[in-house]
Protein backbone atom coordinates (compact mmCIF):
# COMPACT_ATOMS: atom_id res chain seq x y z
CA UNK A 1 0.00 0.00 0.00
CA UNK A 2 1.29 3.50 -0.92
CA UNK A 3 1.84 5.74 1.90
CA UNK A 4 0.97 9.61 2.04
CA UNK A 5 3.89 10.97 3.76
CA UNK A 6 3.76 14.26 5.39
CA UNK A 7 7.72 15.78 5.56
CA UNK A 8 8.18 19.16 5.83
CA UNK A 9 8.90 20.91 2.40
CA UNK A 10 9.25 24.73 0.61
CA UNK A 11 5.94 24.14 -1.94
CA UNK A 12 6.77 27.82 -3.44
CA UNK A 13 10.40 27.34 -4.48
CA UNK A 14 11.82 29.63 -7.06
CA UNK A 15 12.12 27.77 -10.49
CA UNK A 16 16.24 27.32 -9.88
CA UNK A 17 15.72 24.11 -12.40
CA UNK A 18 14.74 26.79 -15.35
CA UNK A 19 17.30 29.62 -14.08
CA UNK A 20 19.86 27.44 -14.01
CA UNK A 21 18.80 25.58 -17.64
CA UNK A 22 18.36 29.29 -19.48
CA UNK A 23 21.99 30.38 -18.12
CA UNK A 24 23.88 27.79 -19.73
CA UNK A 25 22.15 27.82 -22.98
CA UNK A 26 22.40 31.55 -23.58
CA UNK A 27 25.47 32.92 -21.19
CA UNK A 28 27.70 34.69 -23.70
CA UNK A 29 31.17 32.96 -24.29
CA UNK A 30 33.93 34.40 -22.22
CA UNK A 31 31.27 36.62 -20.82
CA UNK A 32 33.33 37.20 -17.58
CA UNK A 33 36.61 38.99 -16.66
CA UNK A 34 39.97 38.48 -17.15
CA UNK A 35 40.54 36.99 -13.93
CA UNK A 36 37.79 34.79 -14.04
CA UNK A 37 39.22 33.35 -17.20
CA UNK A 38 42.52 32.77 -16.09
CA UNK A 39 41.52 31.18 -13.20
CA UNK A 40 39.42 29.18 -15.07
CA UNK A 41 42.91 28.18 -16.72
CA UNK A 42 44.43 27.54 -13.67
CA UNK A 43 41.93 25.07 -12.80
CA UNK A 44 42.28 23.21 -16.02
CA UNK A 45 45.96 22.65 -15.46
CA UNK A 46 45.90 21.92 -11.70
CA UNK A 47 42.83 19.23 -12.91
CA UNK A 48 44.83 17.74 -15.50
CA UNK A 49 47.95 17.32 -13.95
CA UNK A 50 46.15 15.43 -10.93
CA UNK A 51 44.65 13.10 -13.72
CA UNK A 52 48.05 12.42 -15.29
CA UNK A 53 49.99 11.83 -11.78
CA UNK A 54 47.74 9.12 -10.93
CA UNK A 55 47.07 7.42 -14.39
CA UNK A 56 49.22 4.64 -12.84
CA UNK A 57 47.72 3.80 -9.45
CA UNK A 58 45.65 1.12 -9.21
CA UNK A 59 42.46 2.35 -8.91
CA UNK A 60 43.50 3.55 -12.54
CA UNK A 61 44.28 -0.22 -13.83
CA UNK A 62 41.42 -1.40 -12.05
CA UNK A 63 38.73 0.50 -13.94
CA UNK A 64 40.07 0.44 -16.77
CA UNK A 65 39.79 -3.41 -16.28
CA UNK A 66 36.24 -2.94 -15.92
CA UNK A 67 35.87 -0.43 -18.54
CA UNK A 68 37.23 -2.78 -21.01
CA UNK A 69 34.72 -5.49 -20.10
CA UNK A 70 32.68 -3.16 -21.73
CA UNK A 71 34.51 -3.06 -25.17
CA UNK A 72 34.47 0.70 -25.72
CA UNK A 73 35.31 1.90 -28.52
CA UNK A 74 38.28 4.75 -28.76
CA UNK A 75 36.58 7.75 -28.42
CA UNK A 76 38.13 9.70 -25.84
CA UNK A 77 41.97 9.36 -24.17
CA UNK A 78 42.50 8.19 -20.69
CA UNK A 79 44.64 10.94 -19.51
CA UNK A 80 48.83 9.76 -18.91
CA UNK A 81 48.01 6.68 -20.42
CA UNK A 82 48.13 5.44 -24.30
CA UNK A 83 44.60 4.22 -23.62
CA UNK A 84 41.80 5.56 -25.53
CA UNK A 85 37.69 4.23 -24.68
CA UNK A 86 34.42 5.86 -25.51
CA UNK A 87 33.87 9.46 -23.57
CA UNK A 88 31.84 8.23 -21.00
CA UNK A 89 34.42 6.08 -19.70
CA UNK A 90 36.77 8.26 -20.82
CA UNK A 91 34.78 10.72 -18.01
CA UNK A 92 34.63 8.06 -15.63
CA UNK A 93 38.49 7.25 -15.65
CA UNK A 94 39.88 10.49 -16.08
CA UNK A 95 37.65 11.45 -12.94
CA UNK A 96 38.26 9.04 -10.76
CA UNK A 97 42.46 9.34 -11.04
CA UNK A 98 41.90 13.78 -10.95
CA UNK A 99 40.99 12.77 -7.10
CA UNK A 100 42.72 9.89 -6.46
CA UNK A 101 45.83 11.79 -4.81
CA UNK A 102 43.51 13.73 -2.98
CA UNK A 103 45.73 16.53 -4.61
CA UNK A 104 42.68 18.75 -6.79
CA UNK A 105 41.11 22.30 -6.30
CA UNK A 106 38.41 23.07 -4.00
CA UNK A 107 35.91 25.90 -3.29
CA UNK A 108 36.45 26.00 -0.13
CA UNK A 109 32.83 27.88 0.97
CA UNK A 110 31.23 24.10 0.42
CA UNK A 111 34.21 21.72 0.28
CA UNK A 112 33.57 20.51 -3.07
CA UNK A 113 36.11 19.65 -5.48
CA UNK A 114 34.32 21.09 -8.52
CA UNK A 115 36.92 20.45 -11.49
CA UNK A 116 36.92 16.52 -11.12
CA UNK A 117 33.30 16.14 -12.05
CA UNK A 118 33.05 18.87 -14.65
CA UNK A 119 36.03 19.11 -16.38
CA UNK A 120 36.60 14.89 -16.97
CA UNK A 121 33.18 15.24 -18.50
CA UNK A 122 33.56 17.68 -20.69
CA UNK A 123 37.26 17.22 -21.85
CA UNK A 124 36.00 13.87 -22.97
CA UNK A 125 32.90 15.06 -25.08
CA UNK A 126 35.43 17.82 -26.54
CA UNK A 127 38.10 15.82 -27.68
CA UNK A 128 35.37 13.10 -29.31
CA UNK A 129 33.37 16.18 -30.70
CA UNK A 130 37.30 17.72 -32.27
CA UNK A 131 35.68 20.84 -30.36
CA UNK A 132 38.02 24.02 -28.98
CA UNK A 133 39.71 24.98 -26.38
CA UNK A 134 37.53 28.11 -25.67
CA UNK A 135 34.32 25.98 -25.95
CA UNK A 136 35.93 23.71 -22.72
CA UNK A 137 36.64 26.91 -20.57
CA UNK A 138 33.33 28.09 -21.60
CA UNK A 139 31.57 25.03 -20.02
CA UNK A 140 34.15 24.30 -17.17
CA UNK A 141 33.47 27.64 -16.14
CA UNK A 142 29.72 27.40 -16.48
CA UNK A 143 29.37 23.59 -15.39
CA UNK A 144 31.45 24.76 -12.22
CA UNK A 145 28.90 27.43 -11.84
CA UNK A 146 25.78 25.27 -11.61
CA UNK A 147 28.09 22.99 -9.30
CA UNK A 148 29.01 24.94 -6.94
CA UNK A 149 25.51 27.34 -6.13
CA UNK A 150 23.75 23.95 -5.64
CA UNK A 151 26.43 22.97 -3.27
CA UNK A 152 26.23 26.70 -1.51
CA UNK A 153 22.14 26.44 -1.18
CA UNK A 154 22.52 22.86 0.50
CA UNK A 155 25.94 23.18 2.66
CA UNK A 156 26.56 22.24 5.10
CA UNK A 157 23.15 20.27 5.75
CA UNK A 158 23.71 18.09 2.74
CA UNK A 159 27.35 17.24 3.82
CA UNK A 160 26.75 17.21 7.37
CA UNK A 161 24.21 14.35 6.45
CA UNK A 162 27.03 11.93 4.87
CA UNK A 163 26.70 13.06 1.23
CA UNK A 164 29.80 13.46 -0.67
CA UNK A 165 28.58 17.07 -2.12
CA UNK A 166 31.54 16.68 -5.25
CA UNK A 167 30.06 14.13 -6.36
CA UNK A 168 26.53 14.73 -5.23
CA UNK A 169 26.63 18.14 -7.11
CA UNK A 170 28.83 16.59 -9.92
CA UNK A 171 26.59 15.36 -11.44
CA UNK A 172 24.79 18.34 -12.20
CA UNK A 173 28.26 20.59 -12.98
CA UNK A 174 28.88 17.73 -15.56
CA UNK A 175 25.90 17.79 -17.23
CA UNK A 176 25.53 21.88 -17.42
CA UNK A 177 29.30 21.88 -19.08
CA UNK A 178 27.86 19.14 -21.56
CA UNK A 179 25.01 20.64 -22.02
CA UNK A 180 27.01 23.47 -23.39
CA UNK A 181 29.12 21.95 -25.25
CA UNK A 182 26.36 20.14 -27.14
CA UNK A 183 24.60 23.86 -28.01
CA UNK A 184 21.54 22.80 -26.12
CA UNK A 185 18.57 25.03 -25.78
CA UNK A 186 17.16 26.08 -22.81
CA UNK A 187 14.49 23.17 -22.66
CA UNK A 188 17.33 20.38 -23.32
CA UNK A 189 19.69 21.91 -20.79
CA UNK A 190 16.97 21.48 -17.80
CA UNK A 191 15.93 18.10 -19.37
CA UNK A 192 19.58 17.53 -18.33
CA UNK A 193 20.33 18.60 -15.63
CA UNK A 194 16.75 16.98 -14.76
CA UNK A 195 18.19 13.53 -15.73
CA UNK A 196 21.52 14.24 -14.05
CA UNK A 197 19.27 15.38 -10.34
CA UNK A 198 18.49 11.61 -10.47
CA UNK A 199 21.99 10.59 -9.68
CA UNK A 200 23.83 12.29 -7.44
CA UNK A 201 26.88 10.63 -6.33
CA UNK A 202 29.26 9.50 -3.30
CA UNK A 203 28.41 8.71 0.52
CA UNK A 204 31.34 10.02 3.32
CA UNK A 205 31.57 6.54 4.24
CA UNK A 206 33.93 5.64 1.41
CA UNK A 207 36.72 8.33 2.01
CA UNK A 208 39.91 6.41 2.42
CA UNK A 209 38.93 4.16 -0.13
CA UNK A 210 38.71 3.70 -3.66
CA UNK A 211 35.21 4.44 -4.05
CA UNK A 212 35.89 8.54 -2.92
CA UNK A 213 38.06 8.98 -6.38
CA UNK A 214 34.87 7.02 -7.80
CA UNK A 215 32.77 10.12 -7.26
CA UNK A 216 33.66 12.67 -9.45
CA UNK A 217 34.35 9.66 -11.86
CA UNK A 218 31.26 8.74 -11.09
CA UNK A 219 29.51 12.51 -11.34
CA UNK A 220 31.51 13.14 -14.56
CA UNK A 221 29.74 10.04 -16.64
CA UNK A 222 26.63 10.40 -15.46
CA UNK A 223 26.21 14.37 -16.33
CA UNK A 224 27.93 13.57 -19.72
CA UNK A 225 25.28 10.72 -20.40
CA UNK A 226 22.50 13.25 -18.69
CA UNK A 227 23.72 15.54 -21.90
CA UNK A 228 23.52 12.98 -24.01
CA UNK A 229 20.14 11.61 -23.52
CA UNK A 230 18.78 15.22 -23.39
CA UNK A 231 19.88 15.83 -26.62
CA UNK A 232 18.23 13.34 -28.14
CA UNK A 233 14.95 14.11 -26.52
CA UNK A 234 14.77 12.09 -23.42
CA UNK A 235 12.74 14.17 -20.51
CA UNK A 236 12.82 15.17 -16.89
CA UNK A 237 10.81 17.21 -14.54
CA UNK A 238 11.29 20.60 -15.51
CA UNK A 239 11.66 21.36 -11.29
CA UNK A 240 13.87 18.38 -10.41
CA UNK A 241 16.08 20.77 -8.30
CA UNK A 242 13.62 22.58 -6.50
CA UNK A 243 10.37 20.65 -6.26
CA UNK A 244 9.27 19.18 -2.71
CA UNK A 245 10.61 15.96 -3.71
CA UNK A 246 13.39 16.79 -6.33
CA UNK A 247 16.93 16.82 -5.84
CA UNK A 248 17.66 19.65 -3.38
CA UNK A 249 14.78 18.99 -0.63
CA UNK A 250 15.51 15.44 -0.84
CA UNK A 251 18.86 15.08 -0.10
CA UNK A 252 19.10 18.37 2.31
CA UNK A 253 17.22 20.39 5.08
CA UNK A 254 18.91 23.13 4.09
CA UNK A 255 17.88 24.71 0.78
CA UNK A 256 19.28 28.68 0.22
CA UNK A 257 17.48 29.26 -3.02
CA UNK A 258 19.33 32.68 -3.38
CA UNK A 259 22.47 30.80 -3.15
CA UNK A 260 21.57 30.01 -7.17
CA UNK A 261 20.15 33.15 -8.00
CA UNK A 262 22.00 35.99 -6.43
CA UNK A 263 24.32 38.04 -8.97
CA UNK A 264 24.18 35.06 -11.22
CA UNK A 265 26.32 35.48 -14.42
CA UNK A 266 28.16 38.50 -12.39
CA UNK A 267 29.96 36.32 -9.88
CA UNK A 268 31.41 32.88 -11.05
CA UNK A 269 32.37 30.28 -8.18
CA UNK A 270 35.04 29.51 -9.67
CA UNK A 271 36.86 32.78 -8.68
CA UNK A 272 36.60 31.13 -5.55
CA UNK A 273 38.42 28.24 -6.30
CA UNK A 274 42.09 26.91 -4.52
CA UNK A 275 44.62 24.28 -4.96
CA UNK A 276 46.66 21.99 -2.34
CA UNK A 277 50.11 21.75 -2.22
CA UNK A 278 49.24 19.02 -0.08
CA UNK A 279 47.86 15.43 -1.56
CA UNK A 280 45.43 15.27 1.15
CA UNK A 281 42.36 15.90 3.00
CA UNK A 282 41.72 20.49 2.89
CA UNK A 283 41.31 20.16 6.45
CA UNK A 284 44.56 18.81 7.41
CA UNK A 285 46.58 21.30 5.33
CA UNK A 286 46.71 24.51 7.82
CA UNK A 287 48.28 21.17 10.46
CA UNK A 288 50.99 20.38 8.06
CA UNK A 289 51.61 23.98 7.10
CA UNK A 290 51.92 24.94 10.78
CA UNK A 291 54.84 21.69 11.21
CA UNK A 292 56.51 22.25 7.85
CA UNK A 293 56.94 25.59 10.12
CA UNK A 294 58.50 24.14 13.14
CA UNK A 295 60.81 22.26 10.52
CA UNK A 296 61.72 25.61 9.38
CA UNK A 297 62.51 27.02 12.49
CA UNK A 298 64.65 23.71 13.35
CA UNK A 299 62.94 21.69 15.52
CA UNK A 300 64.05 18.10 14.70
CA UNK A 301 61.72 15.33 15.10
CA UNK A 302 64.02 13.07 17.05
CA UNK A 303 64.05 15.78 19.73
CA UNK A 304 60.12 16.06 19.93
CA UNK A 305 58.22 14.91 23.48
CA UNK A 306 54.79 15.39 21.78
CA UNK A 307 53.10 17.83 19.60
CA UNK A 308 49.99 19.61 20.95
CA UNK A 309 47.59 20.69 18.00
CA UNK A 310 44.72 22.23 18.36
CA UNK A 311 41.67 22.23 15.68
CA UNK A 312 38.12 22.51 14.72
CA UNK A 313 35.91 19.66 15.58
CA UNK A 314 35.53 18.53 12.04
CA UNK A 315 39.09 18.54 11.42
CA UNK A 316 39.46 15.49 13.84
CA UNK A 317 35.75 13.93 12.53
CA UNK A 318 36.70 13.84 8.91
CA UNK A 319 40.79 13.16 9.43
CA UNK A 320 40.74 11.43 12.95
CA UNK A 321 42.67 8.34 11.42
CA UNK A 322 45.44 7.36 14.18
CA UNK A 323 46.75 4.42 12.65
CA UNK A 324 46.43 4.66 8.86
CA UNK A 325 47.09 1.28 7.34
CA UNK A 326 47.84 2.66 3.59
CA UNK A 327 48.40 5.81 1.70
CA UNK A 328 44.67 6.10 1.24
CA UNK A 329 44.20 6.26 4.82
CA UNK A 330 46.99 8.32 5.42
CA UNK A 331 45.44 11.00 3.70
CA UNK A 332 42.48 11.01 6.18
CA UNK A 333 45.03 11.27 9.22
CA UNK A 334 46.07 14.53 10.66
CA UNK A 335 48.46 12.37 12.20
CA UNK A 336 50.54 11.35 9.76
CA UNK A 337 49.88 14.73 7.99
CA UNK A 338 51.59 16.43 11.10
CA UNK A 339 54.52 13.71 11.13
CA UNK A 340 54.79 14.45 6.90
CA UNK A 341 55.12 18.58 8.06
CA UNK A 342 57.78 18.01 10.37
CA UNK A 343 59.63 15.44 8.94
CA UNK A 344 59.77 16.18 4.83
CA UNK A 345 58.85 19.82 5.38
CA UNK A 346 55.66 18.61 2.38
CA UNK A 347 52.89 16.48 1.98
CA UNK A 348 53.10 15.34 -1.63
CA UNK A 349 51.93 12.16 -3.39
CA UNK A 350 55.40 10.69 -2.33
CA UNK A 351 54.53 11.32 1.71
CA UNK A 352 51.77 9.04 1.05
CA UNK A 353 53.23 6.03 0.32
CA UNK A 354 52.24 3.00 1.44
CA UNK A 355 55.59 2.49 3.08
CA UNK A 356 56.36 6.40 4.34
CA UNK A 357 52.68 5.41 6.39
CA UNK A 358 54.26 2.54 7.63
CA UNK A 359 57.64 3.76 8.26
CA UNK A 360 58.62 3.29 11.86
CA UNK A 361 59.95 6.72 12.30
CA UNK A 362 56.66 8.30 11.36
CA UNK A 363 53.96 5.38 13.07
CA UNK A 364 56.53 7.04 16.17
CA UNK A 365 56.12 10.74 15.11
CA UNK A 366 52.30 10.81 14.78
CA UNK A 367 51.71 8.90 18.05
CA UNK A 368 53.43 11.83 19.91
CA UNK A 369 50.57 13.59 18.40
CA UNK A 370 47.98 14.71 20.93
CA UNK A 371 45.01 16.23 19.04
CA UNK A 372 42.50 18.24 20.59
CA UNK A 373 38.89 19.75 19.99
CA UNK A 374 39.10 23.57 20.10
CA UNK A 375 35.28 24.96 17.99
CA UNK A 376 36.89 28.58 18.30
CA UNK A 377 39.36 27.64 15.98
CA UNK A 378 38.42 28.00 12.72
CA UNK A 379 38.16 24.42 10.30
CA UNK A 380 40.94 26.06 8.28
CA UNK A 381 42.69 26.88 10.91
CA UNK A 382 45.66 24.94 13.20
CA UNK A 383 47.18 25.89 16.52
CA UNK A 384 50.56 23.79 16.95
CA UNK A 385 53.24 23.52 19.94
CA UNK A 386 55.80 21.16 19.65
CA UNK A 387 57.33 20.50 23.40
CA UNK A 388 60.58 19.20 22.79
CA UNK A 389 62.74 17.32 25.45
CA UNK A 390 64.70 19.25 26.81
CA UNK A 391 61.55 21.33 28.11
CA UNK A 392 61.49 23.82 25.59
CA UNK A 393 57.70 24.97 23.39
CA UNK A 394 57.94 25.96 19.78
CA UNK A 395 54.23 27.59 18.90
CA UNK A 396 53.01 28.59 15.65
CA UNK A 397 49.87 29.48 14.64
CA UNK A 398 48.31 29.19 11.44
CA UNK A 399 45.28 31.36 10.28
CA UNK A 400 45.50 30.68 6.01
CA UNK A 401 47.58 27.94 5.07
CA UNK A 402 48.95 27.88 1.60
CA UNK A 403 46.54 26.93 -0.93
CA UNK A 404 43.61 28.95 0.65
CA UNK A 405 42.49 32.03 -1.00
CA UNK A 406 44.03 34.32 1.54
CA UNK A 407 47.31 32.70 0.82
CA UNK A 408 46.98 31.20 -2.35
CA UNK A 409 49.73 28.70 -4.57
CA UNK A 410 51.19 31.19 -7.34
CA UNK A 411 51.06 30.01 -11.00
CA UNK A 412 54.68 28.51 -11.09
CA UNK A 413 53.67 26.49 -7.83
CA UNK A 414 51.44 25.04 -10.11
CA UNK A 415 53.67 24.60 -12.54
CA UNK A 416 56.10 23.09 -10.38
CA UNK A 417 53.10 21.10 -8.91
CA UNK A 418 52.17 19.99 -12.49
CA UNK A 419 55.95 19.07 -13.24
CA UNK A 420 55.94 16.70 -9.93
CA UNK A 421 52.94 14.69 -10.60
CA UNK A 422 53.15 14.28 -14.96
CA UNK A 423 57.30 13.84 -15.18
CA UNK A 424 57.16 10.89 -13.99
CA UNK A 425 54.07 9.68 -16.40
CA UNK A 426 54.69 11.20 -19.40
CA UNK A 427 58.38 12.57 -19.27
CA UNK A 428 59.87 16.09 -18.64
CA UNK A 429 59.52 17.11 -22.38
CA UNK A 430 55.95 16.43 -22.70
CA UNK A 431 54.98 17.76 -19.35
CA UNK A 432 56.59 21.53 -20.43
CA UNK A 433 54.65 21.35 -23.66
CA UNK A 434 51.67 19.91 -22.03
CA UNK A 435 51.97 22.98 -19.68
CA UNK A 436 52.20 25.60 -22.19
CA UNK A 437 48.66 24.07 -23.99
CA UNK A 438 47.02 24.41 -20.94
CA UNK A 439 47.83 28.55 -20.67
CA UNK A 440 46.70 28.73 -23.79
CA UNK A 441 43.78 26.67 -24.19
CA UNK A 442 41.39 29.36 -24.50
CA UNK A 443 42.88 29.80 -27.90
CA UNK A 444 43.19 25.80 -28.98
CA UNK A 445 41.14 25.37 -31.94
CA UNK A 446 40.57 21.46 -31.12
CA UNK A 447 41.44 20.05 -28.01
CA UNK A 448 43.06 17.35 -29.02
CA UNK A 449 45.83 18.61 -29.69
CA UNK A 450 46.32 18.93 -25.89
CA UNK A 451 45.20 15.77 -25.36
CA UNK A 452 47.53 14.18 -27.58
CA UNK A 453 50.21 15.57 -25.38
CA UNK A 454 48.53 13.84 -22.43
CA UNK A 455 49.50 10.84 -23.43
CA UNK A 456 53.13 8.53 -22.60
Amino acid sequence: MARNTQVTADHNAPPVTQTLARFVATHPSRGWSDAVDHEAHRTFMNWLGCAVGAAQHESAHAALGAVAMLQPAPQASVLGRADKVDMASAALVNGITSHTFDFDDTHLKTIIHPAGPVASAVLALAEHKGLSGRAVIDALVLGIDVSCRVGNTMYPEHYDRGWHITGSTGTLGAAAGCARLLGLDEHKTAMALGIAASQPVGMREQFGTMTKPFHPGGAARAGLMSALLASQGFTASPKALEAPRGMIQTISTKYAWNEITDELGQRFEISFNSYKPFACGIVIHPSIDACAQLRAQGVKAEDVERIELKVHSLVLELTGKKEPADGLQGKFSVYHGCACGLIFGKAGEDQYADDIVNRPDMVALRRKVVATVDDSIDEASADVTAVLKDGRRVHVFVKHAIGSLENPMTDAMLEGKFRDLSDPVIGKGKTGELIAACWKLGSIGDVRQLTALARP
